[in-house]
């Protein structure tokens, strides 16, 4: 019998991210951080929208599960891609129009990342 791993994968981060909104819909708005913590006004516009919450949440488990199954040099190129996102994010400020148009930006490119990363399977 043949083994897919790009399959089961592919139903790993649909479980996380399943998993992710389960709980993040537990708690009022629960982002990837602490909203307690939020001091940035991108932070707590995050904390204030239930949709951008879920759209850090989703960015946050797919970054963490592409993480994981990169090798350690393209990881520290993530990392780095990662920290410039941040910064495009901060610069939003509080408008959401931004911080949403950069979270489907960065969503889109870590799933673009992940079926680059599919394709060349099997692992």
């Amino acid at each position: 019998m043949k083994r897919e791993p790009c399959r089961w994968i592919g139903r790993s981060v649909r479980h996380a991210l399943l998993v992710s909104f389960v709980l993040g819909s537990v708690s009022s708005f629960a982002a990837s951080f602490d909203c307690n913590r939020a001091r940035m006004p991108d932070e707590k516009a995050i904390c204030a929208s239930r949709h951008l919450s879920e759209q850090d949440v989703e960015m946050a488990v797919r970054y963490q599960m592409l993480t994981g199954l990169v090798a350690m040099g393209t990881r520290g190129d993530m990392q780095d891609e990662q920290q410039a996102w941040l910064k495009t994010r901060q610069a939003c400020g509080g408008n959401q129009a931004c911080l949403d148009t950069a979270y489907r930006s960065r969503i889109q490119r870590l799933k673009d990342e992940y079926a680059n990363l599919a394709s060349r399977g099997p692992f």
